[in-house]
């Protein structure tokens, strides 16, 4: 199989993801909301960290061409409306070690009042130790999944 592949540097983001942000309007985590519909659907997160690995890729931009998964119009919380997602699988390197993961990608026309960067990848992956803000990964993409431009 080829990857493409792409450097980047680990951002903090919003937290709401991980169910660490202070102002989040969920009561928990977002991932650990969503997991059990995404399951329920065909795509099981339980392996992974219920929270996202922000990567910037700036300057570059990346599109979803033909993501592996794609939920349209999903109501995973009962106060908010719907939101379409879609997953491509990745690898994350972090060094030399090599880690399967997902892109993790909100489609933004369905969350409007939502701001993501658009040089931001969010990344879901098992649960990395010794990773810090700043630190240099190479994400892998499949290109006929994911432009990376």
């Amino acid at each position: 199989m080829t990857w493409q592949s792409v450097d980047g540097i680990l951002q903090k983001g919003h937290q709401v993801a991980s169910g660490l942000a202070a102002d989040s309007p969920y009561e928990a985590g977002t991932i650990e909301l969503q997991t059990p519909h995404f399951k329920r659907l065909g795509l099981d997160l339980t392996p992974y960290f219920a929270g996202t690995l922000n990567l910037s890729i700036a300057p570059k931009t990346f599109t979803l061409l033909q993501p592996s998964y794609t939920f349209p119009n999903l109501k995973w919380h009962p106060n908010f409306d719907p939101e379409t997602f879609s997953f491509c699988p990745c690898r994350i390197l972090v060094g030399d070690r090599p880690y399967d993961g997902l892109i993790y990608y909100p489609h933004p026309e369905t969350k409007i009042n939502h701001f993501q960067d658009p040089h931001i990848v969010e990344l879901i992956a098992p649960p990395i130790s010794d990773i810090e803000y700043g630190d240099r990964l190479t994400l892998k993409v499949r290109p006929h999944e994911v432009a990376i431009e």
